[in-house]
């Protein structure tokens, strides 16, 4: 309840001083528009540089992310190749172990 009666009776006085002072007051007032614009522009520029650089710095990231993926498939087309040799090799190696059993067994024994 006293915050309320606070409230009144500061608005009250506000506009009683803003009825007063109504000259002075709009001098601040034209005074403070080209500080809070300077202020709010040199917020911007900053703002804007920096969302720049970000963008700079997530294409290079990018970049990178490409290469690394062009590797990646390079090593798994090399390794796709050495399992297609070593499968060769293996049926290779079966279709001789079921065409001459005994020789097989007889390398097995050794």
């Amino acid at each position: 309840m006293k915050v309320l009666i606070g409230g009144i009776i500061g608005a009250v006085l506000g506009l009683i001083g803003l009825g007063i002072w109504w000259g002075p007051f709009l001098n601040l007032l034209a005074g403070g528009i080209p500080i809070i614009l300077l202020l709010g522009g040199a917020l911007a520029i900053y703002v804007g540089y920096d969302e720049i650089k970000d963008q700079m710095k997530s294409k290079e990231e990018e970049k990178a992310s490409e290469i690394n993926l062009e590797a990646a498939k390079e090593e798994l087309q090399k390794a796709k190749a050495e399992a297609e040799k070593y499968k060769a090799e293996l049926e290779k190696t079966k279709a001789a172990d079921k065409a001459e059993p005994g020789k097989a067994k007889a390398a097995k024994k050794k």
